[in-house]
C-alpha cells in the first residue's frame, strides 16, 4: 500500500509538471486571434488609423512597436499595411524619413504570425535592397520589432563568412539581403530552397531594377515562384510596365502619400545652393567644417578616391572635429564599425559616396553636403534625404555648383524642390592651399591618392550621360589639380586616346569627301567626251548606278576563252596623281598606336622580350628548354598542357640536377688541366732548347738512349755462370746503377745520398747496410748452392 501510494503520489507529481494542456488552449487562443484579426482587415479604413493598436495586429508585434516608442503610424504606414494585409502587391512612394522600413516590415511578420510558420518551413519573406548598409538597418529595425516572434532571421551581405551562411540557410523564415550575394547562394548553396516564398520586397526599388542589378535580378526572379505577394518601395518610384511584368505583379495598388503635397522633400529640410569655381571647392568645404565644429555633417563625393583622399588630407591638417569616410572598397567589417560610429556621434563629419544616399536613417544630422553635382533629380533627393528626417526632424542641406553645372537647378524646381541661392562669406574663407603642398611634397602617399582622385572626378564627370550640365571640356583641370595641391597635373590618358581617336574620325570623314568631290568632277569631265554608252555608266560612281545592278551570268561563251579571262571591264577612268597622294598622306597621318606597333612586329617575325645564349664556342643555343638530359625532363618539356604542375616540375629539376652536377665536375677537371698545361709550356719557353751536348729538345723529353737495357743486364745476369763470376757482376750492376743515377740526378734531380757521403768523407764502413740490403735483396734471387758460394766469398773478403 504504502508502494502503491507512493507510485501514487510520484505519478501526481509528474503529472503537475507536464504542460500539454495549457499548450492546447495556447494553440487554441492563438486560432481565435488568427481568425478574429483576418476578419478585420478587409475593414481597415486608413485616415481612421490614429495609432498602431488602431490596426489588426497580433500581440507580439504591438508590444515590440511599443518598445521602440513607435506608436503613431505616418500616411505611408498607414496605407500600405493596411494594403499589403489585404494581400494586395504594393508600389509605394513617399518622401525620404517617412519610415517605409515598418511600411513593409510589419505586415512581413503578420503575414507568417497569421500562417502559423515555424523553422521547419523554410524561407516565407524575402527583403532584398542595393546596399549592405541599407540591409544591415533593416536587419536591426526587424530585430527590434520582432523580437517577441519565434520567426529566425538572416542577414545575407557580401563581406560576411560565407561558410557560415551556408550552413544555417535551410533554418530562416526571414532573408534581408543584397542581390548579388542573394544570387550566390542560389547557385551554389544546396540547402537554399525558395519554393514555399510568401512575400517579395524591394526596398529602393528602383535602384534595384536600373541597369546596375538587371543580370542579377532577372536570374533571382526566375528561381521565385510566381505565386506570392509583392512589395516594392521608393522614395522616387519606379513606374517602368517592364519592370513590373518582369516582377509578375498582379494589379498593383500605387501608395503615394505625398504625391500631391507642394514638395517632393521633407517640409523641415531647407535647401541652398553655392556656385564656386572648380579651384575654390575644397577650401570652401575646409572653411565650412571649421565654422561648423559642433554640428553634425554628411559629405558626399563623386568617386570613393575623392573621399579618400579628402578624408586623409582633412585628417593631417586637423580641423578639430572627429572625421569618417564611408565608400565601397572599404571591408564590410569596417564600414558597419563606421556606420555605427556616426550614428552614435553628434559633433563629426562623415565623408562619403552615394553608397550612403540610400535608405540609411542617420540621427540628428544637421548638414547635408553635396560637394559634387549629382547625376539626377533623383540622386539629388536620396542625398538630401539623409537629414530632416522624421516628423519632427530638421535639416540644411548645401549644394555646390560648378557655372557650367547651375542648369540642374532648373531641373529641380520643376520637379517640386524648393531651392535658393546664397552666397559664400569671403570674410570666413580660409585657404589651406599651402598647407596641402606642403603634405603633399612630404608625403608620396597622399600624393598617389590625390593623382587618383583627380584622374577618376574626371571619369565620373565623363561618364555623365547629362552633357549639358557635365561637360569635361569646361573644366580647367590644371587649376582643379592645383586645388588638390598638385603642383604638376597628371596625364588624362582616357581623355587623350579620345581625342586622338575623334581627330582621325574628322581627319578621315574630311579626306573622304574631297575625295568624293574631285571624283565627281573628274568624272563629270570624262564623260563628255566619252561616246559609249556602256563606259559611261562604268565610269559614274555607284550613287547614281542604283537603277540597274550588274548581272552575272556564269554561262557565256566568253568565259569559255582562255584568251579572254582577263578583260578591262571599265576604260577612260582617268583618276589624278594628286588624288592617290593625298590618298596616302592621309593614311600616314594616322599616328601608330601600341597594338598596331605590336601587329607589325609580329608580322616580321621578330620574337619580343627574347634572351639567346651562346656556348663558348659562339653557337647559339636555340632552345634551352630541350637540352636536357634525363627522360623525365624531356617528357615534362614535350607535354602541351596549360599551367604547370609544381611537384612535377620539382622532380624534374632534382634529375637534372644530378646531370648539372656531373657537367660541373666536367667543366673543373678541364679548366685544371688547361691550367697545368699552360704551367708546363711557361717552363719549356723558360728553359728553351739545349746546345748539341745536352738534351735535344723540349717536345722530345729526355734522350735516355744511352742508358744500359735493364732487360739484357738482367738476362746476362741469370744465364752466366753465378759461382765463378757472381761477385763481378755484381759490382758492375752497382757501378752500371752508380753510373746512371748519377747521369740521372746530374740533369734533373738532387746528387745521392751515397755521393754526399763521398763528399763529407765518411768512412765506407758507413755505407756497408745499404751496400748489404742490396746483395740480400739480390740473394733472394739466387739458389741454395749459388747462396753458399756467395756467402764464402764475403767472409773471405773481410778476412783479407
Amino acid at each position: 500500500m504504502t508502494k502503491g501510494n507512493t507510485s501514487a503520489k510520484r505519478l501526481g507529481k509528474k503529472a503537475k509538471h507536464k504542460l500539454f494542456k495549457p499548450r492546447k488552449k495556447k494553440s487554441v487562443e492563438e486560432d481565435a486571434a488568427i481568425q478574429y484579426l483576418q476578419g478585420q482587415y478587409h475593414n481597415i479604413v486608413p485616415d481612421e488609423v490614429k495609432t498602431f493598436k488602431d490596426l489588426p495586429l497580433s500581440q507580439k508585434t504591438l508590444k515590440g512597436l511599443k518598445e521602440n516608442n513607435f506608436l503613431v503610424p505616418t500616411d505611408i504606414q498607414k496605407q500600405a499595411i493596411a494594403f499589403a494585409l489585404q494581400g494586395k502587391d504594393i508600389l509605394g512612394a513617399a518622401k525620404t524619413g517617412s519610415g517605409k522600413t515598418l511600411a513593409f516590415l510589419v505586415p512581413t511578420l503578420e503575414l507568417l504570425f497569421c500562417k502559423k510558420w515555424t523553422r521547419l518551413d523554410g524561407v516565407g519573406a524575402l527583403v532584398i535592397s542595393p546596399t549592405r548598409e541599407l540591409a544591415y538597418q533593416i536587419y536591426e529595425t526587424l530585430r527590434k520589432i520582432g523580437h517577441y516572434h519565434d520567426f529566425s532571421a538572416g542577414l545575407i551581405i557580401g563581406g560576411q563568412n560565407l561558410k557560415f551562411e551556408r550552413k544555417r540557410m535551410d533554418q530562416m523564415n526571414i532573408l534581408i539581403c543584397t542581390p548579388g550575394r542573394l544570387l550566390q547562394h542560389m547557385d551554389e548553396n544546396p540547402l537554399f530552397d525558395c519554393g514555399s516564398l510568401q512575400i517579395l520586397i524591394l526596398d529602393e526599388a528602383d535602384r534595384c531594377l536600373d541597369m546596375g542589378f538587371e543580370t542579377t535580378m532577372n536570374s533571382i526572379i526566375e528561381f521565385l515562384p510566381p505565386k506570392r505577394q509583392t512589395l516594392l518601395f521608393s522614395a522616387t518610384q519606379t513606374k517602368s510596365v517592364k519592370d513590373l511584368a518582369r516582377l509578375s505583379l498582379s494589379f498593383p495598388t500605387y501608395v503615394a502619400p505625398h504625391e500631391q503635397a507642394e514638395t517632393v522633400t521633407p517640409e523641415t529640410l531647407q535647401q541652398s545652393y553655392i556656385v564656386c569655381n572648380i579651384d575654390e571647392k575644397l577650401g570652401i568645404l575646409w572653411s565650412f567644417i571649421r565654422n561648423h565644429l559642433k554640428q553634425k555633417i554628411l559629405v558626399f563625393m563623386a568617386t570613393c578616391k575623392q573621399v579618400k583622399y579628402v578624408y586623409e588630407l582633412f585628417c593631417k591638417l586637423r580641423p578639430g572635429i572627429s572625421l569618417l569616410a564611408l565608400y565601397g572598397t572599404l571591408h564590410q567589417e569596417k564600414r558597419e564599425r563606421i556606420y555605427e560610429e556616426f550614428c552614435r556621434k553628434s559633433n563629426v563629419v562623415l565623408f562619403a559616396t552615394d553608397l550612403a544616399s540610400r535608405g540609411l536613417d542617420f540621427p540628428r544630422v544637421n548638414w547635408v553636403i553635396q560637394y559634387d553635382c549629382p547625376e539626377d533629380v533623383e540622386t539629388y533627393i536620396h542625398r538630401a534625404g539623409r537629414t530632416a528626417r522624421g516628423v519632427l526632424g530638421k535639416g540644411e542641406g548645401l549644394l555646390m555648383l560648378l557655372p557650367n553645372e547651375e542648369k540642374i537647378v532648373d531641373d529641380l524646381r520643376k520637379s517640386k524642390i524648393p531651392i535658393n541661392k546664397i552666397l559664400v562669406d569671403p570674410s570666413k574663407l580660409v585657404s589651406p592651399q599651402r598647407k596641402i603642398e606642403a603634405l603633399l611634397s612630404d608625403h608620396t602617399d597622399l600624393k598617389q591618392t590625390a593623382q587618383r582622385a583627380f584622374v577618376n572626378y574626371l571619369k565620373s564627370v565623363y561618364v555623365m550621360k547629362n552633357k549639358e550640365i557635365f561637360n569635361i571640356h569646361l573644366l580647367d583641370t590644371d587649376a582643379y589639380a592645383k586645388s588638390l595641391g598638385l603642383i604638376v597635373p597628371p596625364r588624362i590618358r582616357f581623355l587623350q586616346k579620345y581625342q586622338r581617336s575623334k581627330e582621325m574620325n574628322n581627319d578621315i570623314e574630311t579626306d573622304n569627301a574631297n575625295f568624293i568631290e574631285k571624283l565627281k568632277t573628274n568624272t563629270q569631265a570624262d564623260e563628255s567626251d566619252v561616246s559609249d554608252a556602256a563606259d559611261e555608266s562604268d565610269i559614274t560612281i555607284k550613287s547614281k548606278n542604283k537603277q540597274q545592278m550588274p548581272s552575272f551570268n556564269f554561262h557565256t561563251e566568253a568565259d569559255s576563252d582562255e584568251d579572254d579571262f582577263l578583260q578591262v571591264k571599265k576604260s577612260n577612268v582617268h583618276i589624278e596623281q594628286e588624288q592617290v597622294e593625298e590618298v596616302k598622306s592621309s593614311k600616314k597621318k594616322k599616328p601608330l598606336t601600341k597594338a598596331a606597333v605590336a601587329k607589325k612586329i609580329l608580322k616580321k617575325k621578330i620574337k619580343v622580350n627574347t634572351t639567346i645564349k651562346f656556348t663558348e664556342d659562339g653557337e647559339a643555343i636555340e632552345d634551352e628548354k630541350k637540352d636536357v638530359k634525363s627522360d623525365l625532363a624531356k617528357q615534362f618539356v614535350n607535354e602541351d598542357v596549360g599551367g604547370i604542375d609544381i611537384e612535377k616540375a620539382k622532380e624534374v629539376l632534382k634529375e637534372e640536377d644530378k646531370f648539372d652536377k656531373i657537367r660541373f665536375r666536367e667543366r673543373v677537371k678541364a679548366k685544371h688541366k688547361e691550367q697545368k698545361l699552360k704551367l708546363k709550356n711557361k717552363k719549356k719557353e723558360e728553359v728553351g732548347e739545349k746546345d748539341d751536348f745536352g738534351s735535344p729538345s723540349e717536345s722530345d723529353g729526355p734522350d735516355l738512349s744511352w742508358l744500359p737495357d735493364p732487360d739484357k743486364v738482367y738476362k746476362e745476369n741469370t744465364d752466366s755462370d753465378i759461382e765463378t763470376n757472381h761477385v763481378d757482376r755484381i759490382n758492375e750492376s752497382q757501378s752500371d746503377e752508380n753510373t746512371s743515377n748519377h747521369s740521372e740526378n746530374e740533369i734533373y734531380h738532387r746528387p745521392s745520398k751515397r755521393k754526399l757521403i763521398d763528399k763529407r768523407g765518411r768512412t765506407q764502413d758507413n755505407v756497408t747496410p745499404r751496400k748489404l740490403k742490396k746483395i740480400e735483396d739480390i740473394s733472394a734471387s739466387l739458389s741454395v748452392t749459388e747462396a753458399e758460394a756467395l756467402a764464402m766469398q764475403i767472409l773471405q773478403a773481410k778476412k783479407k
